[in-house]
């Protein structure tokens, strides 16, 4: 279902405004992968606010400090991590909006900039993660959690790693139970 058109969301009210079911899905995105690769989750907000450089943000992921597992590559990480709210949001909207993500995006070549030697390198880095990204949000159990969370999202507005990850293991575990019925 990573494709779904927004008519097909079941839950979701037609009255929804569409940028807040995709700030949903982004900051959802966010939050998943997080989670999924062992960072812990403080809350995700789709409140917009102001920031601190100026402009406006329409949410956020705020991340605890530390982690449940030990990362493999601490940078691979942090890309994927910011890819994923580009991705679960274009899975609602069937499209990549680059505006939308700037900030990831921006954030995205400063951290690959330290490894890429070459415009040409950090590119085909770039795509490979966002390749790597595309297909681990694509697995059942990310998609339905980022869905649940994002659900969540449009009623609270705000809700805690506690909830992320009570949606993301409930995933996992429906995932399981359907893979050992086949």
């Amino acid at each position: 279902m990573p494709h779904e058109k927004k008519t097909d969301i079941v839950g979701f009210a037609a009255a929804t405004d569409a940028t807040l079911v995709a700030t949903a899905f982004h900051e959802a995105g966010h939050a998943v992968a997080a989670v999924s690769l062992g960072r812990m989750i403080q809350k995700v907000s789709i409140i917009p606010a102001k920031l601190p450089v100026g402009g406006q943000r329409l949410g956020a992921c705020e991340f605890k400090k530390g982690r449940t597992k030990a990362a493999h590559d601490w940078l691979e990480d942090e890309v994927l991590i910011l890819l994923a709210g580009m991705v679960a949001e274009s899975h609602f909207t069937n499209k990549y909006c680059p505006r939308g993500a700037a900030q990831d995006l921006a954030a995205v070549k400063r951290l690959l900039a330290t490894r890429a030697k070459s415009e040409r390198q950090l590119e085909r880095l770039e795509k490979r993660l966002l390749d790597k990204i595309e297909h681990l949000l694509a697995a059942p159990q990310l998609a339905t959690a980022i869905r649940q969370v994002a659900q969540e999202l449009l009623i609270q507005k705000t809700i805690s790693g506690r909830a992320v990850r009570h949606f993301y293991e409930q995933a996992e575990h429906l995932a399981s139970n359907n893979s050992s019925e086949r």
